[in-house]
């Protein structure tokens, strides 16, 4: 579960962040339109990135994969899951237990970004229609929130994707329908087929008209916010998902 961010600002310290917006300054000395710095970290197993957002925002996201028998309404293609995971040690604002409401909802973003888009290719995937194919689970684990987790989370779940590497997989033996894992010492493991590359940007917007927005909000922003959007876009310009939290409404 998540208790409610409010619960960590004080009234004064909405009144300051409000009135500096006015100003269009921002606690972090960012202009409004300004994202945080990002680091990328990636493991040297090619199963996990890390991504950092202006030192404060850390997530990191580790791919597994196993051989299973495909969806009978899908013989000849792969899958991909999302789970998102968040506790204690991230940040007060997370109690430990079952994934509350805020880690449903963000794995369910990171799935319209990069399943929902068909930014990855579930059919190359596929070992022997029918009979096997690759099962991915993208675990995302949030260490530490500073604010804007949805953007983290989807660069880094992108960020592992574009660096996971597979075995590759023959068929041989004597029936001709025996699977050989090959070690990546004898073959180079495969990378995943991605399309297109979806990036996630959160809006935080504030006073009830909504008039007062920022990009990339921090943890003490997103407690002064009275609202969020968030619009997926990829390399093609495309706009591949929008998403509007709680809050005050979006005007043309």
């Amino acid at each position: 579960m998540q208790r409610d961010a409010d619960t960590f600002i004080s009234n004064n310290e909405r009144a300051f962040i409000l009135k500096a917006l006015q100003d269009e300054a921002r606690l972090d000395g960012r202009k409004p339109y300004d994202f945080r710095k990002i680091k990328f970290q990636f493991s040297l197993d090619d199963s996990s990135a890390t991504v950092i957002l202006g030192g404060s925002t850390r997530v990191m996201a580790v791919i597994h994969a196993a051989l299973e028998a495909p969806f009978p309404d899908r013989p000849s293609e792969g899958s991909i899951r999302f789970n998102v995971e968040a506790g204690p040690m991230a940040s007060p604002a997370f109690e430990p237990g079952r994934p509350g409401p805020a880690a449903v909802e963000l794995a369910r973003l990171v799935e319209r970004a990069l399943k929902g888009s068909g930014a990855i290719d579930t059919e190359a995937l596929c070992v022997m229609a029918g009979r096997k194919v690759w099962a991915l689970r993208v675990d995302v684990h949030i260490l530490d929130h500073g604010g804007n987790l949805v953007d983290a989370c989807v660069l880094a779940a992108l960020a592992a994707c574009m660096a996971f590497r597979r075995p590759e997989v023959s068929v041989g033996g004597e029936s001709g329908t025996q699977l050989i894992v090959h070690p990546p010492e004898q073959r180079e493991p495969l990378p995943l087929t991605i399309h297109h590359l979806p990036v996630s940007v959160t809006f935080a917007l504030f006073e009830e008209s909504g008039a007062t927005v920022v990009v990339d909000p921090s943890l003490k922003e997103e407690a002064a916010k009275a609202g969020s959007a968030t619009i997926m876009v990829n390399t093609n310009k495309e706009v591949c998902a929008v998403h509007k939290a709680d809050g005050v409404g979006l005007t043309a």
